[in-house]
């Protein structure tokens, strides 16, 4: 296996483009073959893939892998594989009748090399399912893995030199200095998941070559439970979502919404829910650590500051000291001032804060004060409400009556909108997002295009007036 450094990279880059050049537009075999290689790596080394990310986060339950790394990266195979004949057929676009008998068509063509910045929460996952597209939509893959993650991400490198030509999919490990010079590669397109903070420098970047960008950036995504919901299962489906790697996904709900005076028994049924899900607290091996020294400094400083402004804080168990890392408790946090780091910035960790509210008016009106989230999620049965929260709101995704589990659904496109992200992918969203639709026009033989050659006619002139 070739390792990379930041010294290599356009070197790799243009040994990629130089391949596509010689393969411009892959056929349906091809593009099946090199998905079916990125399913079989994952496949096969699933047990090595669970191994590595539970090195680099201290403790990852292996449930948790499975599901949430592995199964969704084969599962967006499967969906490519079995549409990809339909998406790369040309479509017809319909023709105004003054053009009639001409013909237009839109193709949709490969971008060339995309390059893909992945973080370190799902480090598997959230590199491999836009290659999945890119690869789908006949491009050339570069990926860029977390530092923060380095035994997964060697394992990554060393899976796909066996698995691809370096020309097809390569993968480049290295520090935050080998991904700024990643970034500022000429790529064809660039998708960059992570933080808000850095996606504005990863876009700046690109802007120096054009690049075209898409950001998954997260956000503070609210849950609101309406007067209606039935909280046990609001809660179970909330604690779900949240306590999911403890916290670090950037769909978790960030922030509950519930009318006040049922505000102390949601509490309750997320206290027993907790209990259920995990009888054996932080210690169990279903319950996830937190990911590097610095993220916990920083969730540590976030509760300090509550507790410091006199929030109430019923943590639903003790943290655990790893010899690599530490187990966070999911921590509920009532009723915290506005102003608070909790609340303005996403928090990626198991504290949950819980806002009582008058009613659902409150509740809209508090999230439309906010940056557009990457979901919301809402508790009702009332088809009513969950219109008046689809016109009123706005956010990546919505889910009613659960979370997260938009994400799993490949026809769904996925991706924010404002300060959660740009652009969509994920299935045939993905595909179109990696591909260029290139507008085919096509004259017939016998037609009256000349009839508006110079020079111009009076009666033209009348007609076009018309």
């Amino acid at each position: 296996m070739r390792m990379a450094n930041a010294r290599d990279l356009p070197a790799r880059l243009d040994e990629q483009r130089r391949a596509f050049a010689a393969e411009r537009f892959p056929s349906l075999a091809t593009r099946r073959d090199r998905l079916a290689r990125l399913a079989t790596m994952t496949r096969h080394h699933r047990d090595e893939i669970a191994l590595a990310i539970r090195q680099d986060f201290g403790h990852r339950a292996e449930a948790e892998t499975r599901l949430a790394e592995v199964a969704t990266v084969l599962q967006a195979v499967r969906h490519a594989r079995r549409h990809l004949r339909r998406w790369m057929r040309p479509r017809r676009a319909a023709m105004p009748l003054r053009l009639w008998p001409a013909r237009a068509r839109v193709h949709r063509q490969p971008l060339g090399v995309v390059g893909i910045v992945a973080p370190a929460n799902y480090p598997w996952n959230l590199a491999l399912l836009p290659a999945v597209d890119a690869l789908a939509a006949g491009n050339r893959v570069m990926i860029k893995p977390s530092e923060q993650t380095p035994t997964t991400s060697e394992l990554m490198a060393r899976l796909a030199a066996r698995y691809f030509a370096d020309d097809e999919l390569c993968v480049v490990t290295g520090d935050a200095d080998t991904a700024r010079t990643f970034a500022a590669l000429p790529f064809d397109h660039l998708l960059f998941t992570g933080s808000a903070r850095v996606g504005r420098e990863v876009a700046r970047a690109a802007a120096a070559n054009l690049t075209p960008v898409t950001l998954e950036l997260g956000g503070k995504t609210p849950a609101i439970v309406a007067d209606d919901a039935d909280l046990e299962h609001a809660a179970r489906r909330i604690a779900f979502g949240k306590w999911l790697n403890a916290g670090q996904t950037c769909i978790a709900p960030d922030y509950v919404l519930i009318d006040e005076p049922r505000l102390g028994a949601f509490v309750e049924a997320l206290t027993r829910t907790v209990k259920r899900f995990h009888p054996r607290g932080t210690a169990g091996d279903d319950y996830t650590a937190i990911l590097g020294e610095r993220h916990r400094e920083r969730l540590d400083a976030m509760l300090e500051e509550a507790r410091d402004h006199g929030c109430r804080v019923i943590p639903l168990g003790e943290p655990v000291e790893l010899r690599e890392g530490a187990k966070l408790p999911p921590t509920l946090v009532i009723d915290p001032h506005e102003g608070l780091m909790l609340m303005h910035e996403e928090i990626f960790g198991p504290w949950l804060p819980i806002l009582g509210v008058r009613d659902l008016e409150a509740a809209l009106a508090f999230v439309q004060r906010r940056p557009h989230p990457l979901a919301l999620y809402a508790f009702t049965d009332d088809p009513a409400r969950r219109q008046r929260i689809l016109r009123e709101t706005h956010s990546g995704g919505v889910v009613f009556n659960d979370t997260l589990w938009h994400n799993a659904v490949p026809a769904l496109p996925f991706g924010g909108v404002g300060e959660s992200g740009m652009g969509a992918y994920h299935g045939e969203a993905g595909f179109r997002r990696f591909s260029h639709e290139r507008g085919v026009f096509q004259q017939a033989r016998r037609n009256a295009a000349g009839l508006l050659d110079p020079p111009y006619r009076r009666w033209l002139l009348r007609l076009l007036g018309l």
